[in-house]
């Protein structure tokens, strides 16, 4: 199918990550790797060896490539980049229907998010540059809103919704990452709770001592962690359905003679 509009003109992987072919340099020998290959490849570069691992030398290397031509397949890194991110996050989760449910996939969406984080941390890494255009990652935007716009709100309150509930799931599995790859000692070793806890109430820190001696201070991110954090974000987008349901019927009561 054709846009009309001149892919040159597109931010970076826009036209590759729709399916739409795009000339990426004018070197006439035939390639010898797909697209999808280069960025299967890259994904593997990245889940072995972290983000830092995805630039267009290594991968060139992995594919068997020159350096130069490496450019017959994206013009950039941004636009591996863009490729990489369409593939890693990969198909929007299924999420039920119907209004009253919106709380459940609200916390399906939430939690598939933070487990495809799970599958490629770097996906945390990735920077984002604007709004989603690329198919499966409108695709994750499209289903979050059909269930906040079926539950009541407005387009502009759902994405609204949606935005910090991406936040919390990037900031939850960016934070479990850090942490397993973390090569600094536990809080909760002997040794480090009999240095700190003298410490602790000499120097004035009483509740975090508290805390620790009843092992409630850690340095895991447990999943009553995320799902304590998820509700308590869920009840204040319960909150403002209720305030639009109190608004919508103030305002349609007839007005009495």
């Amino acid at each position: 199918m054709s846009t009309g509009v001149d892919p040159q003109e597109l931010p970076p992987g826009l036209a590759l990550a729709w399916g739409l072919p795009t000339k990426t340099s004018k070197l006439g020998r035939t390639p010898s790797q797909s697209v999808e290959q280069v960025v299967e490849a890259a994904i593997d570069l990245a889940d072995a060896d972290g983000f830092a691992a995805l630039s267009m030398p290594k991968l060139a290397r992995k594919l068997g490539l020159t350096a130069n031509a490496i450019y017959r397949y994206v013009r950039s890194r941004d636009e591996l980049l863009v490729l990489v991110a369409e593939t890693g996050w990969g198909p929007a989760p299924d999420l039920v229907s119907g209004a009253d449910r919106w709380r459940t996939a609200a916390t399906t969406w939430t939690q598939a998010m933070i487990d495809r984080c799970d599958v490629h941390p770097w996906l945390v890494d990735l920077p984002v540059r604007g709004a989603p255009m690329t198919p499966n990652l409108l695709r994750w935007t499209e289903v979050i809103l059909e269930s906040f716009t079926g539950a009541g709100l407005s387009p502009k309150e759902a994405i609204q919704c949606a935005l910090l509930l991406d936040v919390y799931a990037r900031r939850i599995a960016g934070m479990r990452r850090d942490l397993r790859q973390s090569s600094a000692g536990s809080v909760k070793s002997t040794a480090v709770q009999d240095f700190l806890l003298p410490l602790l109430h000499e120097h004035g820190y009483p509740i975090v001592a508290a805390l620790m001696v009843g092992n409630d201070y850690s340095d895991d991110i447990e999943d009553t962690d995320v799902t304590f954090g998820l509700t308590r974000i869920l009840d204040g987008i319960e909150g403002l359905l209720s305030e639009n349901e109190h608004h919508h019927t103030a305002t349609s009561k007839p007005d009495v003679v």
